[in-house]
C-alpha cells in the first residue's frame, strides 16, 4: 500500500497527489452524483423528525436557533472544504486532523466519528422499521432492521457507483418533496391555498414560550440536526473530479442551510401552534401538512421521512466503512479493514454494518443500561469533529501561506477571524451543554471516549516514532 504523505508534506492542488492513500479505492461517482449529494445530504432525519423536540421546547424562537447554528456550520462546512479541496481523501477531517495535529489527533478524531457513524446507522433502522410497522401491524421491528441493513450492506459491498445512485434517487425525492412542502406552506401562509385561511402571526406571538432555557435546548436540538454533512467531503475523493465536487458542495451550502432547514421551521412554526403535541408524535412536517388539510399529505410525508431514514443509513454505511478504510491505510487500525476488492473496502462494509446491527440487538436486550451508554457516548462526537476541524484548519491554512505558488479551491471567509469565531461558538455550545442535565452526561460520555482515544492514538504515536 502507498505510504500516507507526511503531515507537513506542502499542501497540493493537483487531484492525484493528495489521493495517493486512496488510489486502490474507485473513482466511481459521477459529478451529478456529488451534487445531490451535497444537495440532500442537508436534509436528514434529524430534520424531518428530531426538530420535533426542539420546536416544544423552543416554540418559535427555533427558527432563530436553527439560524444561529447554521451560520456555524456554514463556517465548519467552509473550512472542512478549503482542506478537502486542498487534500482530498476519504478519511477527510481525520486525514486532515492528522496532517495538521498529529496522528494522535487522527485517530481520536476518526474513530469517534466511525462509532457515531455505526450507531447512527442502527438507530435509523430502527426509525425506518417503526415507520414501516405502523403500515403493517403484527411485523417484528428486527426483521425490517435486519432487511434494511442487508440492503445497503449488499449495495455498499457491490461498487461505489451503487452508493451514489441510491443517493441520487435519494436525495431527489427528498429535494422534491421538501420544496413542494415549502411552496405549500408558503402559499398557506399568503393565504392563497385553495380551503385555507392565512394564520398570520397569531402563532408567534409567544416566541420565547420557556424562555431563554427552551432557546439552548433547541438550539442544542438544532446542531445536532445537522449531522450528516460532511459525507459529501468522504465521498469527494472517489469522485471524478475530488476538487471540483468539494467547492462546489461547499459553495451551495449557504442556500441549502437557509432555505431547507431554516426556511422550513419558519413555515411549521407560523402554520402550527407550537404547543401542538403533534409536532412530536407525528413530526413538525407531518402535523403541518395534517393541519392544512391536504388528504393524504401526511401519509406522503411519512414515506418521505422514509426515504431519509433509509438515506441516512445508506450514506453512514458508506461514510463509516471509508472512514475505517482511511484510518487503517495511515496504520490506525487491524489491517485487514484495508483489503479492497474491485475498489470496495468490503471487509470495513461488513465490519461497519456488523457493529451497526450490534448496536440494534442492544437497543432490544440491554436498552437502560449498555444502549444508553452508547448512546450518550455518541452524543457530541459532532461538536469534537468540528473542533478537529477548525484547529485543523487553522494551521494547514498558513502553511498554505508559507507557498505563494499555492492557493486553494475553496478559502474559508475572515480567515483567521471567523475560524476564531466558530471555536468560541462550539465552546459556548459545550458550556450549554453542561447546563442541562440530559446533555451534561452525553458531553461527560463522549469526552470521556475523546479522552481514550487520543491517549491510545498518542500510545501508538510515540511507538512508531521509536522504532
Amino acid at each position: 500500500m502507498p505510504s500516507s504523505p507526511s503531515p507537513d508534506a506542502p499542501p497540493q492542488r493537483r487531484a492525484d497527489a493528495p489521493q495517493a492513500p486512496d488510489a486502490s479505492l474507485s473513482h466511481g461517482l459521477k459529478q451529478r452524483h456529488l451534487s445531490m449529494i451535497a444537495l440532500g445530504g442537508v436534509i436528514g432525519s434529524g430534520l424531518f423528525v428530531g426538530s420535533g423536540a426542539g420546536i416544544a421546547a423552543a416554540g418559535p424562537s427555533i427558527v432563530v436557533a436553527f439560524a444561529l447554528s447554521g451560520l456555524l456550520v456554514m463556517l465548519v462546512m467552509r473550512m472542512l472544504g478549503e482542506m478537502s479541496a486542498a487534500y482530498p481523501s476519504s478519511g477527510s477531517f481525520s486525514a486532515h486532523a492528522e496532517r495538521a495535529i498529529g496522528p494522535w489527533a487522527g485517530f481520536a478524531a476518526g474513530w469517534s466519528f466511525w462509532v457515531l457513524l455505526c450507531t447512527a446507522v442502527g438507530m435509523e433502522g430502527i426509525g425506518a422499521a417503526k415507520i414501516v410497522q405502523g403500515w403493517l401491524p403484527g411485523t417484528p421491528q428486527w426483521m425490517w432492521v435486519a432487511l434494511f441493513m442487508v440492503v445497503f450492506c449488499g449495495t455498499n459491498l457491490a461498487a461505489v457507483k451503487n452508493f451514489g445512485e441510491f443517493e441520487f434517487w435519494f436525495a431527489a425525492l427528498k429535494v422534491g418533496a421538501i420544496s413542494l412542502f415549502l411552496v405549500l406552506g408558503a402559499l398557506a401562509v399568503a393565504g392563497v391555498l385553495p380551503g385555507t385561511d392565512s394564520p398570520g402571526a397569531s402563532n408567534l406571538t409567544d416566541f420565547l414560550p420557556h424562555g431563554s432555557e427552551g432557546l439552548v435546548i433547541g438550539l442544542l436540538a438544532s446542531v445536532f440536526a445537522y449531522g450528516g454533512l460532511e459525507t459529501v467531503t468522504i465521498a469527494a475523493a472517489e469522485s471524478e473530479d475530488p476538487v471540483r465536487g468539494v467547492a462546489n458542495a461547499v459553495r451551495t451550502a449557504m442556500w441549502r442551510i437557509a432555505l431547507f432547514y431554516v426556511g422550513s421551521m419558519a413555515v411549521v412554526v407560523t402554520l402550527v401552534p407550537w404547543d401542538s403535541k403533534e409536532i412530536v408524535t407525528k413530526g413538525p412536517y407531518v402535523a403541518a401538512l395534517d393541519h392544512l388539510g391536504i388528504p393524504g399529505a401526511g401519509q406522503l410525508m411519512n414515506v418521505v421521512v422514509l426515504v431519509a431514514l433509509l438515506s441516512a443509513m445508506n450514506a453512514n454505511t458508506y461514510g463509516s466503512s471509508r472512514i475505517a478504510y482511511s484510518l487503517v491505510q495511515r496504520g490506525m487500525g487491524p489491517k485487514a479493514l484495508a483489503k479492497v476488492s474491485g475498489g470496495v473496502p468490503r471487509v470495513a462494509v461488513l465490519v461497519s454494518s456488523v457493529f451497526g446491527f450490534a448496536c440494534v440487538l442492544l437497543s432490544y436486550w440491554r436498552p437502560d443500561d449498555v444502549f444508553a451508554w452508547l448512546l450518550n457516548m455518541i452524543g457530541a462526537v459532532i461538536l469534537v469533529v468540528w473542533i478537529f476541524i477548525a484547529v485543523s484548519q487553522l494551521v494547514l491554512r498558513r502553511r498554505m501561506e508559507r507557498d505563494p505558488a499555492q492557493r486553494p479551491a475553496v478559502r474559508m471567509w475572515g480567515f483567521p477571524w471567523l475560524t476564531w469565531v466558530a471555536l468560541a461558538g462550539m465552546a459556548a455550545i459545550f458550556v450549554l451543554m453542561a447546563r442541562q442535565p440530559d446533555t451534561r452526561v452525553q458531553l461527560c460520555s463522549t469526552g470521556g471516549m475523546t479522552l481514550v482515544l487520543a491517549a491510545v492514538g498518542y500510545v501508538r504515536q510515540r511507538a512508531r516514532a521509536g522504532r
